[in-house]
């Protein structure tokens, strides 16, 4: 069983039905897609009818500031064609810098269930790439669970690991060859992220980088109650989780992100987006 409480889908499923689209607006020198979920569902599955390359990803504070510290990186992220914004904390940046109003936030776990019920609606196979082989089965299984007409046309484990240019180019043809619409991407960020700014071109696609969507879904980590979720403080939740692992992310990002934001608030500082230095060469992950 998915590990969703009902009252959080129910809430997702009433912003849904909004539709806004207020386009890109610079977030600390990451530009950030003004969207709800009924705006970037729709996005995904146009798309995926049309055979067409989109990349999308759901930043929290933790992916913006991925893009504010590494140039190279944030030229990455600009060049994804949907950045929602995953985090109360983004949404909230946006609605204070822009006045766009966006009612609640985008968040991979979330957008993964909205996209795959309009899949099995409109019978657009997925296909699921990251994590481990016990995750992916068990994701898979809770996925046909909740829609019984979703169609995985396929899926493969992190090799975590770089790849050589030949075993990209084996992935993409394996994605492809499968007869996915769509693929999901769970490597963690900012892996998942090169990898949608590596692949999606070739693979011509939408491709989503969804965070610990597969980890949720899969039954491994719970959600944050809905209070905290509102509240923005979801990560805390995460950190009593896994504080071995997060707690450098947060501890450090956290503070620098709302000293950042403050300083984009009051013009003292301004971030250019355009700032952001191509990469040499691929990263290839795998």
């Amino acid at each position: 069983m998915i590990d969703i409480a009902k009252q959080d889908i129910l809430d997702a499923k009433a912003n849904a039905v909004v539709s806004i689209d207020a386009g890109k607006h610079n977030v600390l020198g990451v530009r950030v897609d003004a969207v709800d979920y009924e705006a970037a569902v729709s996005k995904i599955i146009t798309a995926a009818h049309q055979q067409k390359k989109l990349s999308v990803s759901a930043l929290a504070v933790h992916g913006v500031m991925t893009g504010v510290l590494d140039e190279t990186h944030r030229y990455r992220l600009n060049r994804i064609d949907i950045v929602c914004p995953d985090g109360q904390p983004v949404r909230w940046a946006l609605n204070l810098l822009y006045k766009v109003g966006i009612p609640d936030r985008v968040t991979g776990p979330f957008l993964m269930l909205h996209v795959c019920e309009r899949a099995a609606k409109e019978g657009l196979p997925i296909y699921l790439y990251g994590s481990r082989p016990d995750v992916l089965e068990r994701l898979t299984k809770n996925l046909c669970d909740r829609f019984p007409q979703l169609i995985i046309a396929g899926s493969q484990p992190s090799r975590f690991r770089q790849v050589s240019a030949q075993e990209k180019q084996e992935i993409i043809k394996e994605i492809r060859d499968s007869g996915a619409a769509i693929t999901f991407v769970g490597l963690g960020c900012p892996r998942q992220e090169v990898w949608a700014y590596e692949y999606a071109d070739e693979l011509s696609m939408p491709t989503l980088a969804v965070g610990a969507a597969f980890d949720f879904h899969a039954g491994n980590l719970s959600l944050a109650p809905v209070l905290l979720q509102k509240l923005g403080l979801e990560w805390f939740y995460r950190l009593m989780q896994e504080p071995t692992r997060l707690w450098k992310r947060y501890v450090f990002l956290n503070p620098l992100y709302v000293s950042l934001f403050i300083l984009q608030f009051l013009k003292i500082v301004y971030f250019d987006p355009t700032r952001a230095t191509p990469p040499e060469q691929e990263m290839r992950f795998g």
